[in-house]
């Protein structure tokens, strides 16, 4: 089996799930490209606790972990297996590092299955999740994203699901597919330190606009899992680079064999999914 590509998407908001958007086609011309995986092992922004885990589960359940959206997305169902094997894979990967089995308490959240949606539409690849631990450092997680390098020769296609650029107190309703001089700054710089020294990665923590980039870190901690995988790899490729409602960057990484599509926002142009105004969870 050849060696799986590992991602990075920047997922926006939930609603790209049900619409076909300047993101959504992107992201299915993406998945057109992809090989089939034995598996994919998801990162999401949104399992963000206290502690490293993978669901463990035969068949995860579908989590609506958000507020204020129509009700055709909380009716909207993932069924991707699970597969307790492949979690049991996962955690002697990463060993000496300890990571819990949840056999139970999670599932699959927005974070997964709204960029799956779209990847992998018909939900039959087994699907796994890595929660991110709230308690440890930047370099805890970009070295957990180096050992996780030798599943991608296991057939496990490695998905990081966040937003490298995710203010929702500076969203601009004006500027639906416009970024702010401080998101381009910022984003900008991460593809630089992705493309040329991702082993660097937390560099990015001393940028002058970190602060206003990145005012949580759960949707930005999922990059440092992509840049361990491309210090292993030696390289990585940014594609879909564009950006949402002024303080969402929507860039999407890749690592491996290089992909064809579009580099900057060429097919992107059209509204994205925008989050209702009512919305401050995504």
């Amino acid at each position: 089996m050849s060696r799986m590509p590992a991602l990075f998407i920047g997922h926006g908001s939930p609603m790209n799930t049900l619409e076909l958007n300047g993101f959504t086609r992107a992201w299915r011309a993406l998945g057109a490209t992809l090989p089939r995986p034995r598996a994919i092992l998801a990162v999401s922004a949104h399992w963000y606790i206290g502690a490293t885990a993978v669901t463990a589960m035969a068949k995860p359940r579908t989590i609506h972990d958000f507020y204020g959206f129509p009700k055709p997305l909380f009716d909207f169902e993932y069924p991707a297996p699970g597969s307790p094997e492949i979690a049991q894979e996962i955690v002697d990967a990463v060993k000496p590092g300890w990571v819990g089995a949840d056999h139970g308490e999670w599932g699959l959240d927005h974070g997964t299955w709204s960029v799956l949606a779209h990847l992998f539409p018909r939900a039959d690849v087994p699907v796994i999740q890595l929660s991110i631990n709230a308690s440890k450092p930047f370099d805890y997680h970009f070295d957990l994203g180096t050992r996780l390098s030798a599943l991608r020769d296991r057939g496990i296609l490695v998905l990081s699901s966040g937003n490298v650029v995710h203010n929702l107190r500076l969203i601009d309703w004006k500027r639906p597919t416009e970024g702010a001089d401080w998101a381009h700054r910022f984003d900008e710089a991460a593809v630089a330190q992705m493309h040329d020294e991702p082993a660097a990665i937390a560099k990015l923590g001393e940028h002058p606009d970190f602060a206003r980039a990145v005012p949580t870190p759960e949707h930005f901690i999922p990059l440092l899992y992509t840049a361990g995988l491309a210090a292993v790899e030696g390289r990585c490729q940014s594609l879909l680079r564009s950006y949402s409602l002024g303080s969402l960057s929507m860039t999407c990484y890749n690592v491996g064999a290089d992909l064809d599509l579009p580099g900057e926002t060429e097919g992107v142009a059209d509204l994205p999914g925008d989050v209702p105004p009512d919305q401050t969870n995504t």
